[in-house]
């Protein structure tokens, strides 16, 4: 082919790859004909963890895939164990010792694909002492400005009772845990004491036995900062005389403020008192010699001390 048809082709090839993205933007493409490949548990697979991962091939196009898990199997099925949707292509769930079998669908906003050909697994009945509780909520990583908490985890057959560590040292010393308590159902209430990094695990026990215990997830509590501080009075650039009343106006459920006052640069604090936090929305300012310029600003606190936004810097002369 000649150097010169290319520069003809190329560009009409560009242009078609660039209108089938743009409408596959707009118009969603079906799913309907391709087919979700399983990966693992294996056809006939057997576990002595009541824990099991499930795995698949993900599908172009989906946004989602339906799980089922039946027991003991889809052409006789005696309890629905399983249906849930899922963004990933990856699912953990704990089950109780019998016959099951799974299978995976694709979906999308408009189309779906066939159910997979059906796996079976069987979970054997093991000591608890092989297993490991798998935790529900809050999961991993969680950030929350929220004080209270919801710990949720999921049942773990031949369990009677679960023990709950929630800790802030990575359960370094076991004598000095944030929480420690043992509980008979599947959740705890927990109200964060202050703004910190939290570790939560949980363990199955009966009467004779204990499992593992979970993986860590970390959840971080930091409580909302302030809303900015807005200044009242004296107003910018005005000419006062000592002591000069300093004022601003309140910020809803704040324990306090912290008021700056710098010499005339607007940079350099005027003296060691300051910063000064104050519990009220005013203060005296009795220092300074006349024609000083002199700058303020001021920020409010949360429970954990931590600023908001500090307000507008203004100043003020005095005469």
């Amino acid at each position: 082919m000649k150097l010169k048809h290319l520069f003809y082709i190329f560009p009409a090839f560009l242009a078609s790859n660039v209108l089938l993205s743009a409408c596959k933007e707009f118009i969603e493409p079906s799913i309907a004909k391709r087919q979700v490949t399983l990966e693992a548990p294996a056809n006939q697979y057997q576990s002595t963890k009541y824990t099991i991962n499930f795995w698949w091939d993900g599908v172009e196009d989906a946004l989602a895939y339906r799980l089922q898990v039946v027991t003991p199997g889809f052409d006789s099925i005696g309890g629905l164990i399983l249906d849930t949707l899922v963004k990933d292509i990856k699912f953990t769930s704990t089950l109780e010792p019998g016959n099951y079998q799974w299978r995976v669908r694709a979906e999308n906003g408009s189309s779906q694909t066939a159910y997979s050909p059906a796996r079976s697994f069987i979970i054997e009945q093991s000591s608890l002492t092989n297993q490991t509780v798998t935790l529900s909520s809050p999961s991993n990583n969680t950030s929350t400005s929220v004080n209270a908490a919801l710990f949720k985890w999921n049942s773990l057959y031949g369990a009677t009772k679960y023990q709950v560590e929630i800790d802030t040292n990575n359960f370094a010393n076991e004598d000095a845990l944030v929480y420690n308590q043992v509980v008979p159902g599947l959740q705890v209430n927990f109200t964060f004491p202050k703004d910190q990094v939290y570790g939560w695990r949980v363990r199955a026990e009966n009467e004779t036995e204990q499992s593992k215990w979970s993986a860590i997830n970390y959840v971080t509590y930091q409580l909302p900062l302030p809303a900015q501080v807005s200044l009242v009075s004296p107003a910018a650039g005005s000419s006062v005389s000592l002591p000069v009343q300093l004022s601003w106006n309140s910020v809803t459920g704040v324990p306090g403020y912290r008021l700056y006052v710098f010499k005339s640069d607007s940079t350099t604090l005027y003296s060691n008192s300051f910063p000064v936090t104050v519990n009220s929305t005013g203060y005296s300012f009795n220092l300074g010699v006349t024609g000083e310029k002199i700058y303020w600003k001021v920020s409010a606190l949360n429970a954990s001390g931590k600023e908001g936004k500090a307000s507008a810097l203004r100043n003020f002369v005095l005469f």
